[in-house]
């Protein structure tokens, strides 16, 4: 059987708009939050891009409409799988943003070193536990269901089968990018202050008293209090990056 009849037989058995949905779904599952985890098996990521791309094919009507042919077969493996790794990859921005504000925090109240190199990822302490439990949250309030919904509208900013421009791109990436890192600094806002305020006083300590060791007192300062307030601010912290991330996936052309 040649490429032209088995590609003939696809629309017969409906499974044309499904491969098409899955090119874009199965290269986002790869690299996004919670399917695209190096902990997730290849089958388990597998079996999450088909699970993705039926409902997806469902509800694009433009997929139906994509001719079956051996150059359009060989134009969209290339289309369709950079424009998931795109998605993919703006998703994974949203994971990132708390990572960082992990890592800054963490730097900002001197515990960056706190279980250091115990997990796979070369995260601090604190931001190896913001991020699991952003994870876990991210997955507990209908992770599935959101990127379905996310990729659906995908179709509306890079249309099937068509080369995303570079200018579209790019926009979009900065954009993402310089969200991300905004939202990273919202979210270590506390620790930086608390990071402040402790110089602030030490310098203050020190020039009033030189000959004490500002260090050896403030140390259990700095630790405990970042402790505090990560155990006060973690769920304020972790709905704040919950709403963005939804905000995001409900729009994926503006940034909220």
């Amino acid at each position: 059987m040649t490429w032209l009849r088995a590609a003939d037989l696809l629309p017969m058995l409906a499974l044309w708009p499904i491969f098409l949905a899955f090119l874009r779904c199965g290269a986002a599952a790869m690299v996004m939050p919670g399917f695209g985890e190096r902990s997730v098996p290849a089958r388990v990521r597998l079996v999450a891009a088909f699970a993705l791309a039926w409902p997806v094919a469902a509800y694009e009507p433009s997929l139906q409409t994509v001719p079956v042919t051996v150059a359009m077969l060989i134009w969209v493996l290339m289309t369709e799988t950079l424009i998931g790794l795109l998605l993919g990859m703006m998703l994974r921005l949203v994971l990132i943003a708390m990572q960082t504000a992990g890592a800054m925090a963490a730097q900002a109240t001197s515990l960056a070193q706190l279980a250091g190199g115990a997990f796979p990822d070369p995260l601090p302490g604190i931001g190896q536990l913001l991020s699991f439990a952003a994870l876990a949250l991210l997955m507990l309030t209908g992770f599935a269901e959101k990127a379905v919904v996310f990729l659906a509208l995908s179709y509306q900013l890079f249309p099937v089968a068509q080369f995303p421009m570079a200018e579209t791109m790019a926009a979009w990436g900065t954009e993402r990018v310089a969200h991300s890192f905004s939202l990273a600094f919202q979210l270590a806002a506390p620790f930086v202050l608390l990071s402040m305020l402790y110089n602030i006083t030490l310098g203050a300590i020190n020039r009033a008293m030189p000959q004490l060791m500002v260090a050896m007192v403030g140390a259990p300062v700095i630790t405990g209090g970042s402790l505090i307030i990560l155990l006060l601010a973690a769920p304020d912290l972790l709905r704040t990056w919950l709403s963005h991330a939804d905000a995001f996936v409900a729009n994926p052309a503006g940034v909220p």
